[in-house]
This record gives structure tokens, C-alpha cells and sequence, in this order.
């Protein structure tokens, strides 16, 4: 008797870990293929209002990474090609000496962007969170999502699943050190997963707030 619960317990734990890794395996390609037909060369893009830039690490000094440079670099293209009118800089500012939006802004501003071209997202802490905001606060319906090719299939799912009608555009314009592009493949693979829970079952709520429209001439993106 004990010999046969033993082999039923055996024969569901290893029904329900083979269930459960066919759903982790289509939460990841879902995420991956779904909307792959929506990422273009910069030059395909149709003209949009604004390209959302997502923030990635900021050294000390206010130095962006190399990831973060070539996502401000490629959206600084397409405002300066006419295809974006405004460049959304989503990243995190939890803390008071950590703003990856105002760096980014800084760095634009640098390359010959107007700073009235540019709007702030102080709480785009994960991708998620940036493409609600997007929707739900700032009020956006078209994007150009700004950031690597391997980012840009979760961001783009995330936006449609929420909404948000958006394309891609990928900045890479260089090669990583294989450390890195290493770290993001593992980090993505998890990341995927997490989107797809996150659309279809776990919904978070980010941080909200009052509509912002970032194309009121009354918009005030600094803050001091």
C-alpha cells in the first residue's frame, strides 16, 4: 500500500513539474515571437509623437553605461530625423542621488536635443511599470520604444498587452563585453516569464498619480 501512494505521489509531482515547465516555456515564447514583426530599422519607422527611452544603469558621477548611452543616442537619431516630436526618458529615481531620467535628459541635451523635447518619467522602476505609466498616466497611444534587441521583445509585449500601440527601434550600436550580454540573456530569459505573469495574472500596480501631459506648454519636466 505504501509502495503505491509513493509511486502516485511520484507520477503527479512529475505530471505537475512537466506541466509547470511547458508553462514557463510558453510564457517565454509567447513573449518572444508574438510581436516580433514589430521591431524596425530606424529608418522603416513611420513618424510617432514620442519614443520612450528606458533607463539602465548610471555610474556615479552621472556617467549612463554603455547600454543606457546607446539607447539615448538612438532616440536622439530619430528626433533629429523627424520621426519623434518628444523623448520620454522612463527610468528609476527611488532614491534622492539616483535619476536615471535626469542623466539621460543631460546626456540628450548634449547631443543637440532642446530640452523641451524632453519629458521625464521619475518611476519607470521595471518595464512594466514604464509602459503603464505610459498608458495610464501620461496618456500616450503611440510609441517608439527605444532600447537592445534583446529588451525589445518583453517591452513591446508589455505595451501592447496593457494598450499601448508600439513599435521598436534597437540601439545597438556596439559590441558588449560577453560578461555583459551574458547577464542580460540570463536576466531576460527570467524577465519574459515574469512579463507574461505579470499581464495575465499578477497585474502590479505602479506607482500612479495625476494625468501628466507632456505636450501642454505648461509641462514642467525638471524638478528641483
Amino acid at each position: 500500500m505504501l509502495k503505491r501512494l509513493r509511486k502516485t505521489m511520484f507520477l503527479f509531482l512529475t505530471l505537475l513539474l512537466t506541466l509547470i515547465c511547458i508553462g514557463i516555456l510558453y510564457a517565454f515564447l509567447d513573449v518572444t515571437y508574438r510581436y516580433r514583426d514589430r521591431i524596425h530599422p530606424a529608418e522603416d519607422i513611420s513618424p510617432r509623437p514620442v519614443a520612450m527611452v528606458f533607463g539602465a544603469g548610471v555610474y556615479p558621477g552621472g556617467q549612463l553605461s554603455p547600454v543606457l548611452a546607446d539607447r539615448v543616442l538612438t532616440a536622439v537619431d530619430l528626433y533629429k530625423t523627424g520621426k519623434i516630436n518628444k523623448l520620454l526618458m522612463t527610468g528609476d529615481n527611488s532614491t534622492l542621488n539616483y535619476n536615471e531620467p535626469w542623466h539621460m535628459a543631460d546626456f540628450a541635451i548634449a547631443q543637440g536635443v532642446p530640452e523641451e523635447a524632453i519629458a521625464f518619467d521619475y518611476a519607470g522602476r521595471r518595464t512594466y511599470d514604464s509602459c503603464w505609466r505610459a498608458k495610464h498616466v501620461f496618456g500616450l497611444s503611440q510609441v517608439v520604444l527605444v532600447t537592445q534587441r534583446f529588451h525589445l521583445p518583453r517591452a513591446i509585449y508589455l505595451c501592447q498587452s496593457l494598450g499601448l500601440d508600439a513599435v521598436g527601434v534597437a540601439a545597438d550600436r556596439r559590441h558588449y563585453r560577453l560578461g555583459t550580454r551574458i547577464w542580460f540573456a540570463l536576466r531576460e530569459s527570467l524577465a519574459r516569464v515574469r512579463a507574461w505573469l505579470d499581464v495575465h495574472g499578477f497585474a502590479p500596480q505602479p506607482i500612479g498619480g495625476d494625468p501628466i501631459d507632456i505636450f501642454s506648454p505648461e509641462y514642467q519636466g525638471r524638478y528641483e
